[in-house]
């Protein structure tokens, strides 16, 4: 049992630059708290004494603001990042070395006593802010969920999910997302070097349209020169002929926060 609060306790340590020292974790952070008291939840529901149970969570929720039912099971360190209002169902799974914000809910859409409601989450995988998961499916090892998305679909290993419903970034290589190098870091609330996959695309037409424009440009510059040499051809560019480029791929990728 001590040796697994020392693990939590050192999780957040790495995980937490405010963390100065272990005792001040120990003291200070309701995530580890709701941990602790989860664990004691936990196993009185295993073992049959469910409002036993369910009375230590609804405790734990009263000290932590972090509500956590007795029948979901979570792994070793796992940090609940001030969490205020968090929120994690029966059926739920957290794997090993997750990191979870506040504002998180793990939820179920189903209303059938018995199943799979909730999500399972593989390891190491960053919920971040306000996101809700919800359903009965799997967040591959290394995902992470970005601030106030809904999933509502699996989420592969390493990639990333973001936006209403979330959208899936994928992983490069079998890593995650945001990584680019070859020795992963933890990534806090789940920020990511990659942009969302629909300004992905929008960069793409402005840059394409941009390239259109500069051929059209340049062949309206080789046809004019050849008009020059034919007094004949000259009448074959217009007036408004479109010799120079106009437009501006840049200032339009600007205002997009590209």
């Amino acid at each position: 049992m001590f040796s697994r609060l020392q693990s939590d306790i050192q999780c957040i340590l790495e995980r937490d630059p405010a963390a100065r020292t272990g005792w001040e974790v120990l003291t200070c952070y309701p995530g580890l708290h709701a941990l602790v008291l989860h664990r004691r939840a936990h196993w009185c529901w295993q073992n049959g004494f469910k409002w036993a149970g369910r009375f230590i969570s609804q405790l734990s929720r009263w000290l932590t603001g972090i509500e956590i039912h007795p029948g979901a099971k979570i792994g070793e360190r796992v940090f609940f990042d001030h969490a205020m209002g968090v929120v994690i169902g029966e059926t739920a799974e957290i794997g090993d070395g997750c990191t979870i914000y506040q504002g998180v809910t793990l939820g179920g859409t189903s209303l059938y006593k018995g199943t799979k409601r909730h999500p399972t989450l593989g390891r190491d995988v960053v919920v971040s802010a306000g996101a809700k998961v919800l359903g009965g499916f799997l967040v591959g090892d290394g995902a992470k969920i970005g601030s106030n998305a809904v999933v509502i679909k699996p989420v592969p290993a390493g990639a990333t999910a973001v936006g209403i419903p979330a959208r899936i970034i994928p992983s490069k290589a079998g890593e995650s997302a945001d990584v680019t190098t070859t020795s992963p870091k933890f990534s806090a609330y789940g920020i990511t070097l990659e942009d969302d996959p629909l300004g992905q695309a929008m960069k793409g037409l402005i840059d394409n349209a941009s390239s259109q424009e500069h051929q059209i440009a340049l062949l309206w510059q080789a046809i004019e020169k050849l008009s020059e040499s034919s007094k004949a051809h000259r009448d074959c560019v217009p007036d408004d002929a479109a010799l120079q480029e106009t437009f501006e791929a840049d200032k339009i990728n600007q205002l997009m926060g590209k």
